[in-house]
């Protein structure tokens, strides 16, 4: 019996056992012919799990995956995992040697990483190497990794993220949005995870950091462009992404969209691969240019039917069963109103609690030298987690699930003639308080709001706190709130709305 007809036969015993008893390998070698060592029929049941769709529990036996719902984090990401750290330090050791952070090898890391800021501000494109690909682990993979689970959080909330996932990830670079994946999903979790990654040096550090993720997680790095990446690559089986009735159930696209030639062909591609009910998460650095163009992204595909735009070849070959599907948003951006769609600048972006230093930052960060002119203290040290996310969908369903009514709340398209007076209107904070970004200066919380229908940005400015509006400082990126007397005003300098908030106005969080 040669190999393949060895892998079938193990197939074959595995769906008949799989509803039965759970699937073990020393039970399945006795019906296999020439009667292979149970570690070779392990093997060949993880090989195959994913297309199985079986679980292996840490007694060696197999069972078939479930897909209840994924639960949402408690509490905040604290820090980048041990395991991942120590990985990779330990690819810097191997490349850099033992003292990496130290003398020439240390200089080039740092002047690596200053360089690749320089170029990101300049809005020029990065060219991976080693040495590029090296940096990126250092500076950005901690907060790529908790980034990534925050966004998902907002599908686990809503019960839309199951146990159960084949996930398509664009543009992995060197891995921080597939182990913050990895992380966020339980142990009894099954994953076939597909990264599409052109850089060999990104893909050789994303390969070796998916060996430190669980005996469930099932990887295939295809290095490829996304314009070249044929979405059949991934099939097998029992799944077919290039079937309009399949595809993956989760689509990340992150931190790279910017870097594209055309986002928005790629942005629709995903659609095209993405299961009835599954989602694409596309997320993006917080700063200015990113942040604005995911949401111009968002926008020009909305309300696109599945299938109808321009794509890379991804079309499903048979796309009148998707006829009426369009592409919705999902959040964290609401749609309050029927038929409204924002036009507005859109700079909107997350800010959660820093991360603990990394110990290969803090390695990188104390080894600098201090006298060096171009040395600013702490700047090897990246433990913001601050980005945009944009959630996509096919099947209509959103995370804030409010349609209003016009003579019971003010319309932010109308705010003009709402000036100056009180009124009551509806509307999600997305954002942090920005009293002191873009050079306000204002002593007064600041906070961007939308209800969905708005073109100039609209604020809520906090200029007197008080127990029946403490809820606008309490509510959570993305949060929906009420607002019950806020005074609107128009502000020459910004070129924006404000709404007051003082201690006549009520403010209430919206379930």
């Amino acid at each position: 019996m040669n190999v393949s007809e060895r892998r079938e036969a193990v197939r074959s015993n595995a769906k008949y056992l799989r509803n039965v008893r759970p699937i073990d390998p020393e039970e399945i070698c006795e019906y296999v012919e020439d009667t292979p060592h149970p570690a070779v029929v392990r093997q060949d049941l993880r090989e195959q799990a994913a297309d199985l769709e079986l679980l292996e529990r840490e007694d060696g036996t197999f069972v078939p995956a479930g897909d209840d719902p994924v639960s949402p984090r408690r509490g905040p990401v604290e820090r980048f995992p041990p395991a991942y750290e120590k990985r990779v330090e330990s690819l810097l050791a191997d490349r850099y040697g033992p003292n990496w952070a130290e003398g020439a090898a240390g200089d080039l890391l740092r002047s690596t990483i200053r360089r690749f800021k320089a170029q990101y501000l300049e809005g020029a494109p990065v060219e991976y190497d080693e040495d590029v690909a090296a940096g990126y682990a250092i500076y950005h993979l901690p907060g790529y990794y908790a980034a990534t689970q925050y966004a998902l959080d907002s599908l686990a909330a809503r019960g839309l993220l199951g146990r159960n996932l084949r996930v398509l990830d664009i543009g992995a670079g060197v891995g921080g949005p597939a182990l913050g994946l990895a992380d966020f999903l339980p142990d009894d979790s099954l994953l076939e995870y597909h990264a599409v990654e052109p850089s060999a040096a990104a893909a050789d550090v994303l390969e070796a950091l998916l060996e430190e993720t669980g005996r469930n997680v099932h990887t295939t790095v295809h290095r490829t462009t996304v314009e070249t990446f044929d979405p059949a690559a991934a099939s097998s089986e029992a799944f077919d992404p290039t079937r309009a009735d399949d595809g993956f159930d989760l689509v990340v696209i992150a931190n790279v969209l910017s870097e594209l030639e055309e986002p928005e062909t790629v942005l629709r591609s995903a659609m095209e691969v993405l299961a009835p009910d599954g989602a694409v998460v596309a997320i993006a650095p917080a700063d200015k240019q990113t942040s604005i163009q995911l949401r111009r992204l968002e926008r020009r595909v909305e309300d696109d039917a599945i299938g109808a735009g321009e794509t890379l070849g991804w079309r499903q070959a048979d796309p009148s069963n998707r006829e009426g599907e369009t592409i919705t948003v999902y959040g964290p951006a609401v749609r309050l109103w029927p038929g409204e769609r924002p036009s507005d600048r859109g700079w909107s972006f997350d800010v959660r609690p820093d991360l603990a230093v990394p110990t290969f930052q803090r390695r990188l960060e104390d080894a600098a030298d201090e006298t060096d002119e171009a040395y600013a203290p702490g700047e090897f040290v990246n433990v913001d987690v601050q980005f945009s996310a944009s959630i996509l969908r096919r099947d209509g369903k959103r995370e804030i699930d409010l349609s209003l009514e016009s003579g019971s709340w003010a319309k932010m398209a109308e705010m003009d003639r709402h000036v100056p007076n009180r009124i009551d209107l509806v509307a999600a904070k997305l954002s942090h308080s920005l009293s002191d970004d873009e050079g306000r200066g204002s002593a007064n919380p600041v906070f961007k709001i939308s209800d969905g229908s708005e073109d100039v940005e609209h604020y809520a400015v906090l200029t007197n706190e008080t127990a029946m509006n403490r809820a606008l400082i309490e509510a959570d990126y993305g949060e929906v709130c009420s607002f019950d007397g806020a005074l609107a005003l128009w502000n020459d300098d910004e070129g924006a709305y404000n709404l007051v908030v003082d201690e006549e106005t009520v403010v209430d969080r919206l379930v």
